[in-house]
């Protein structure tokens, strides 16, 4: 069982991440120097729908036991005005300070499961989906993400989600002067109060949805 003090650091750790916005490779950029995005955006900007985060049990070949995998689906559309090479990214984090690239870690035998699993002939596994998008929504893409997951006592899993938008802006980090190029990530938020495990099929309840400058 987690002690108070465990939950409360990690829960710093996670909120300084979120609140910040902004991450580069091995440091993260302090809260006070992280913009937000342009009411309006002033850049190319895909129109993209995430679906919803589900929990699988899925046994990888090798291994004794099945092992638990989140993942979600999303609808990407480019109504830009001009063909654009896609090239998406997405991060996972969790209320514990876990931080994970998604596809890491992930065997190709679990997402073909899932692929199977899900019926869908338009679905793309993360590498398939990456290339030119052209533009209009017979060119629109369907695409999976997955990430595997240690411990399913988590009360928070946020996802980020980059490659959709071409805003991009630099900051100063206060702490150093060093430059930091941040781009515009659309934050997905879920609440997941408990273990994971007992949602079975069902989605975590996403409780925030928006953009901002990570």
């Amino acid at each position: 069982m987690r002690t108070a003090a465990r939950r409360l650091t990690a829960r710093l750790v996670t909120t300084a991440l979120v609140c910040a916005g902004a991450a580069c490779v091995g440091s993260t950029v302090p809260a006070q120097a992280a913009p937000q995005p342009d009411p309006v955006p002033r850049r190319w900007q895909l129109d993209v729908k995430p679906g919803p985060l589900r929990l699988a049990l899925i046994q990888p070949e090798g291994l004794p036991a099945p092992r638990a995998y989140l993942y979600f689906t999303y609808y990407v559309e480019n109504n830009t005005g001009e063909d654009l090479l896609f090239a998406p990214s997405f991060e996972m984090t969790t209320d514990l300070g876990d931080r994970r690239k998604s596809g890491a870690g992930v065997p190709r035998d679990v997402t073909q499961t899932l692929l199977a699993r899900l019926r869908n002939p338009f679905l793309k596994d993360q590498i398939s989906a990456v290339g030119l998008l052209l533009q209009g929504d017979e060119h629109a893409r369907e695409g999976l993400v997955v990430w595997p997951i240690d411990n399913l006592e988590v009360d928070e899993v946020t996802v980020f989600c980059a490659g959709f938008s071409g805003e991009t802006k630099t900051v100063l980090r206060p702490d150093t002067g060093e430059p930091v190029l941040l781009r515009k990530t659309l934050m997905l938020r879920h609440q997941t109060p408990g273990d994971l495990a007992a949602l079975g099929s069902r989605p975590l309840t996403r409780a925030e949805q928006r953009w901002i400058m990570r």
